[in-house]
């Protein structure tokens, strides 16, 4: 049972609040989470995201789309990749980037719906 007490005023009662308190994911799952969140609270890394959201392209081409230097770009992108933000493939020389799956792409979608609301 939930030791704390409860507000006098909730419609809660401590068998909810207990339900709650033990579905909080433990402390690994909650620094990743924060970790996740971090990588996008750079607006570079948003902006490369926002970038590749929709198809694949070369550092090159990033760099010119966001006005950065290649080097910039390529060190935030490899932040990103080790986090399974954003993956490669190669082709001859060059490098491409994309969104690392579904999952990325929804959360960025989501994340643009809610600032876009009115």
């Amino acid at each position: 049972m939930y030791k704390e007490e409860i507000c006098k005023n909730t419609k809660s009662t401590k068998n909810e609040l207990c339900n709650i308190h033990n579905n909080i994911p433990n402390d690994k799952k909650i620094y990743d989470l924060a970790e996740l969140f971090k990588l996008f609270g750079d607006s570079t890394r948003i902006k490369i995201i926002y970038t590749i959201y929709k198809r694949q392209l070369c550092v090159h081409d990033i760099a010119t789309v966001i006005n950065m230097t290649q080097s910039s770009v390529s060190h935030q992108l490899k932040n990103l990749k080790q986090a399974r933000l954003v993956k490669s493939r190669k082709e001859g020389k060059e490098v491409y980037y994309t969104l690392d799956d579904e999952h990325i792409e929804k959360i960025f979608k989501l994340s643009l719906e809610h600032i876009e609301e009115v």
